[in-house]
């Protein structure tokens, strides 16, 4: 395989050349390894290098526990290692293009998840004319663990330790685009489930356009915990290791093995409340809740794309038994959990939103048995209604927003899962013909077509703000008014306020976006 070199500030870099059109540079360190004393510290700058470092394979991925059978990929990379903090490059070639630059944050619920998941080889994105770029950043305790004794000094950083990762990678990549045909001033930042929330909370930092230029929100929305939540969950983590106290000092010293057992029993503890590793309002990197900070113009201008798949919930038909058998009462049982835990139980009765949600389903023809309903709802509440809520309020802040609602059925379990999480990300990234993930998304030539689509209009909107193309055809702005939102199936078309008997109902009964007393942007339905 024919190799190419580049430079960036460290040193120099041998990347290689898997087709005449394309430069892939794998396993770059952006950031220096959080190890040992630099556990629980924010991502400091990389070392330099003499000679020429090889960019030709993967780097590990973030700790963290072995992957769950229904969203693991055979052949995907496997070591791990704290020493994580590494990106891949793929580009067209390393000239002075100055290409539009996209900067990929995975998902994987804050626990799991790599850079370097066939799922996101760049190879065919890139194609379309742009930089692309994975990045990983520390997982689960190491990324995400919150509390006041963490931090190293008065005023430091106390908490989000994977969202500094994730700057400290978007201010290299503005320092070294260029070494990779990139454009330093083009910079979009997409990411799905999880990518999609820390994308969130980056919009809701004090300078997001120091960062990036555009975002690309899949799958997610504005979530974060309180600093007093958090150091609940590290106070609980502390007393599962056996610590006689919380203190950085001692935490550098547990194995990785301890961290993750540990961490494993706080969450199955925690089973059905939030997620218990997210980002952290803890006044620095995320100065307050991400929704308010957002619609009170945080990220003003920034031109947005933002997105949910039909039927998000149902992805967890694969996983959980007893979400597949669910009855009327069950159903309703677990929509009652969510509207207790949201605090909504005046605004709201669950048993007159699953009869809402079944008598709409059936009038539009749709399946509509408990598992059906309910999977509709979860996807709504955790999913389509914050994220249309981000739209409105990014829009009324001067960002052009895109929208869109991905309808493409997954052929797994007769159909059963729909369109269901996730499976929008082979689309976007072109990686169809992976013959695992052809088993989850279909393959064939419409299947290819709507890729294409995809691809041609994240990479239009990564150039200029406007996600409109040749395949995808125009795609107006979204607006509170009409709603105008590009439906992404077998047919590719603009619909105005999809599902809208749904979201009115969900968007009077929740607390409007901003509202000091609310209990967050998006509640936890019982399986985060």
């Amino acid at each position: 395989m024919e190799l190419i070199e580049t430079e960036v500030e460290q040193g120099r870099l041998l990347g290689i050349r898997p087709a005449p059109d394309l430069a892939a540079f794998l396993g770059v360190p952006y950031a220096a390894p959080p190890v040992g004393p630099r556990r629980f510290l924010p991502a400091l700058p990389p070392a330099g290098w003499t000679g020429v470092r090889p960019a030709t394979a993967y780097a590990p991925s973030s700790v963290q526990p072995p992957p769950d059978p229904a969203s693991a990929v055979p052949g995907d990379p496997m070591e791990q290692s704290e020493d994580c903090l590494y990106l891949n490059v793929w580009t067209p070639g390393t000239d002075e293009s100055k290409r539009p630059v996209m900067v990929w944050i995975h998902g994987g619920g804050y626990v799991g998840g790599s850079p370097s998941s066939a799922l996101y080889s760049g190879q065919s994105l890139s194609r379309e004319g742009v930089v692309v770029v994975t990045v990983g950043y520390r997982l689960g305790v190491l990324g995400w663990l919150g509390h006041p004794a963490l931090a190293a000094g008065d005023g430091e950083l106390c908490s989000n330790w994977g969202l500094s990762d994730q700057l400290a990678a978007l201010s290299w990549i503005r320092r070294n685009a260029a070494a990779f045909g990139g454009d330093p001033e083009n910079v979009t930042v997409f990411g799905e489930s999880a990518g999609a929330i820390s994308i969130a909370a980056l919009l809701a930092g004090d300078r997001p356009r120091e960062s990036f230029d555009r975002a690309i929100m899949q799958s997610g929305a504005p979530m974060a915990l309180s600093l007093e939540a958090a150091s609940r969950v590290a106070e609980e983590l502390a007393a599962v290791l056996g610590l006689t106290r919380l203190e950085r000092r001692l935490l550098e010293n547990v194995p990785t093995s301890e961290i993750l057992r540990a961490q494993s029993a706080i969450r199955q503890r925690l089973s059905g409340d939030v997620l218990a590793f997210q980002p952290v309002v803890d006044g620095l990197l995320l100065p307050g809740e991400p929704a308010g900070r957002i619609a009170s113009g945080s990220a003003a201008g920034v031109d947005l794309l933002i997105g949910t798949n039909r039927d998000e919930w149902r992805f967890w038909l694969l996983t959980d038994p007893a979400l597949r058998a669910l009855d009327w009462a069950g159903a309703i049982s677990k929509v009652e959990g969510s509207i207790r835990r949201a605090g909504l139980g005046e605004r709201l009765g669950a048993a007159e939103l699953v009869e809402s949600y079944k008598n709409w389903r059936l009038e539009r023809g749709e399946p509509a048995e408990p598992a059906d309903v309910y999977c509709a709802i979860a996807s709504d509440w955790t999913f389509r209604l914050p994220s249309m809520r981000l739209a409105e309020a990014q829009a009324e802040s001067g960002g052009r927003v895109s929208a869109y609602l991905f309808d493409w059925e997954s052929p797994l379990f007769e159909g059963r899962v729909g369109a269901c999480h996730a499976i929008e990300l082979p689309f976007v990234f072109g990686t169809l013909d992976h013959p695992f993930i052809t088993l989850f998304s279909g393959g064939g030539e419409l299947a290819d077509r709507l890729s294409g689509a995809m691809r041609s209009a994240w990479a239009s909107f990564a150039t200029s703000g406007d996600a409109s193309s040749e395949l995808v055809g125009p795609w107006p702005a979204y607006g509170r008014r009409d709603r105008l939102t590009k439906r992404l199936g077998r047919e590719i078309e603009t619909i105005s306020a999809p599902f809208e008997p749904e979201r009115r109902l969900l968007d009077e009964a929740f607390p409007v976006y901003g509202d000091p007393t609310a209990v967050g942007s998006s509640c936890a339905v019982e399986g985060t």
